[in-house]
């Protein structure tokens, strides 16, 4: 995400309107961050398909996740870097390409093998994709509307988990999960049109702008927002990866498609709440954000049979989690001041790694301890995150005077 500062790279031609947000733009990069999330999260609902037909394991399907996320782990930073003095949309309408070609593959290939080369290579175009997304939109508006752009172009992730994702997961389970990702391809290649048409052109990065990646990392509160983003990704992933045999041991199995809209429902009130407040009330609404998830696993933990307490839990999960992109790209934006593009690939780097760690530990914990074990690994990782935002009063989350 670009802070205010970088607005001063725009043409004078370009600059935008000091009065209102370019919501054919910003909804066409909003679509973007669905396209990218329903990429990423249509295998969690679709476990049990893609294990019968693949001729895999559960625990195997979800290293589909694992591998989308390796390869975003691997790209979103050696490419942002190289790709910097780009100009934006091509890069933009590239990355967003990409997706056309690895979704049409998943929903071809026959051998699973070939499906988890194709989420490497998804998660690389995702990497880029993620990395330029709060940026362009922060660039399509005047400083004091670049939260609020921001927003809007982050709400396709909580469309995608309430509405794109249950959706996928109940045509997957009516006429097969193959369609699912074929039409994933269809809206991809909608979109590049859209993009074309309503999303402007911006020069790259000028050089003298751009420091080096240790510098970047080391500047105070960075490495706090970073450690915060993995141990939130990593609980959350943990759990969502491996939602659909969750709700199973919990006597839900005809409504996994049913949580996830529960989810995705209240993940969609958190943005919203996050949009309004989150220039007064940054560091407070990322407290509450931990604080929410971590009554979530003791919910869970005390009753993960009874089918109100894993809904109730469910929606306190979707309240804490729906903000948190958003939240977090702008603390480390605050932090990272005229170096925000090169901290916002840290990010994408940090986040799939929490995305990856969450496949991995997910199914060595489904495999070993069962699913009760994922309420305390969730629990852990919210209290060690939320002692660093505790902390972290000065740089990073500071306290507003």
């Amino acid at each position: 995400m670009n802070p205010p500062e970088l607005t001063t790279l725009l043409p004078t031609a370009q600059a935008p309107s000091a009065d209102r947000l370019p919501l054919g733009g910003l909804l066409a990069l909003a679509t973007a961050a669905f396209i990218t999330i329903m990429t990423e999260a249509l295998p969690a609902g679709l476990l049990p398909q893609m294990s019968h037909d693949l001729g895999v394991s559960q625990a195997w399907i979800g290293q589909l996740v694992t591998m989308y996320a390796i390869g975003s782990l691997l790209a979103a930073i050696p490419l942002t870097v190289a790709t910097r003095g780009w100009r934006r949309r091509p890069l933009l309408l590239i990355a967003i390409g990409g997706f056309a070609l690895v979704n049409s593959v998943t929903a071809l290939s026959e051998n699973y093998w070939l499906t988890l080369v194709a989420r490497l290579f998804a998660g690389v175009f995702a990497g880029l994709l993620w990395a330029l997304l709060a940026g362009y939109a922060s660039r399509m508006v005047a400083p004091h509307l670049q939260g609020r752009a921001i927003a809007v172009a982050m709400l396709g992730a909580p469309l995608a988990l309430s509405l794109g994702v249950p959706a996928g997961t109940f045509l997957g389970t009516v006429v097969g999960w193959r369609l699912s990702f074929a039409v994933m391809t269809g809206l991809t290649l909608v979109l590049l049109g859209w993009v074309r048409w309503q999303v402007p052109d911006f020069p790259g990065q000028s050089a003298e702008k751009r420091l080096p990646v240790k510098q970047v990392f080391v500047l105070p509160g960075v490495t706090a927002v970073l450690f915060v983003t993995f141990t939130y990704v990593l609980a959350h992933n943990i759990l969502y990866t491996y939602i659909a045999p969750f709700v199973v041991s919990a006597g839900l199995t005809a409504q996994i498609d049913q949580v996830l809209l529960v989810f995705g429902l209240a993940a969609l009130v958190s943005i919203w709440v996050t949009g309004l407040l989150i220039d007064r009330r940054l560091r407070s609404l990322v407290l509450a954000s931990f604080a929410l998830f971590v009554l979530a696993a003791v919910a869970l933990l005390l009753n993960a049979s009874s089918a109100a307490t894993v809904y109730g839990a469910v929606t306190l999960w979707g309240l804490a989690y729906g903000g948190v992109p958003t939240l977090l790209q702008t603390a480390l934006a605050k932090a990272a001041g005229d170096s925000a593009d090169t901290a916002q690939s840290m990010l994408v780097t940090v986040w799939n790694l929490g995305i990856a760690g969450g496949g991995v530990a997910g199914g060595m914990l489904l495999e070993s301890l069962g699913v009760m074990s994922f309420s305390w690994a969730v629990l852990g990782l919210m209290l060690l995150g939320l002692w660093v935002v505790f902390n972290a009063r000065q740089q990073g989350f500071p306290v507003r005077h």
